[in-house]
């Protein structure tokens, strides 16, 4: 019918989609109980424990550096989680643990949170914390990172992202990661994000071309949210690359073989390098 107006349908709210504390059984209590462990093994590591290395002038350009014991064999980085929107790698220094355990250093980078700054901005900057980290740093360098963490080593190994230190990275491990960012504009905290479909498409791994000669592995647990393991499986199909789903884990336990030396995650992380 003519000067009939159409409206277009309203898209689904998938915020509950992508809400992990709820849905596991104690999960309120699981960052009480990583700040008590990450201090109480900073305090133990003593001056192997490298903190706060500038790697740019901002508040939050800034590193934290554990070392092993002997020589350094190569360096796990470690990028944090938390919706690109909250907390600081502090939270999970215990989580070098394992691969200290190894002979492997354990660097674990900070960056601006949102809204202060967009996920192509957050890109960026966690490439200039890696190149930082490569320089002071010898051997072969893995890059892992947990939720908004796998999301960020994911996009350091695509093509569109410069990286000086690109040759020697070794492997990519992206843990639970968000590898399509276009569903998150349908949620509540897109409000800080500030997604659009351009950027979400632009900084969506999935639907970039990985770099040749970087090994990638991607890691979720089998009882985390159907939306992770979409994501991680999206990635894994996207690059071709293996994905492990870690039985019975949910999000925030599925970092857990980070401190255990002998873990499948660590072997997939370090195996053969």
């Amino acid at each position: 019918m003519a000067g009939t107006r159409h409206e277009m349908p309203e898209l689904p709210d998938l915020s509950d989609e992508y809400a992990n504390a709820a849905h596991i059984p104690g999960g309120a209590d699981f960052l009480p109980r990583w700040t008590v462990q990450a201090a109480a093994f900073r305090d133990a590591l003593g001056d192997r424990a490298v903190l706060g290395q500038p790697y740019g002038p901002g508040p939050r350009d800034w590193f934290d550096l554990f070392m092993p014991a002997a020589r350094a064999r190569g360096t796990l980085v470690f990028i944090h989680g938390g919706y690109w929107r909250a907390f600081d790698p502090r939270l999970w220094s215990a989580f070098a643990s394992g691969a200290l355990a190894r002979g492997w250093a354990v660097a674990m980078p900070c960056h601006t949170l949102a809204p202060d700054a967009r996920l192509s901005a957050i890109t960026t900057q966690i490439a200039r914390a890696v190149d930082a980290i490569a320089l002071v740093q010898p051997g072969p360098l893995v890059l892992t990172g947990h939720s908004a963490g796998g999301h960020l080593v994911a996009r350091l190994a695509c093509t569109d992202v410069a990286l000086a230190a690109a040759p020697r990275v070794a492997r990519v491990l992206p843990i639970s990661p968000l590898s399509d960012l276009r569903p998150l504009m349908q949620c509540d905290f897109n409000a800080d994000l500030r997604l659009d479909a351009a950027e979400a498409a632009r900084e969506s791994p999935a639907l970039r071309t990985p770099r040749a000669g970087i090994d990638a592995h991607v890691w979720v647990g089998s009882a985390e949210r159907p939306a992770f393991r979409d994501q991680a499986r999206w990635l894994g199909t996207a690059w071709n690359a293996p994905v492990t789903e870690d039985p019975g884990r949910h999000h925030f336990n599925v970092i857990d073989g980070l401190a255990d030396p002998g873990s499948a995650l660590l072997r997939a992380a370090l195996a053969g390098l």
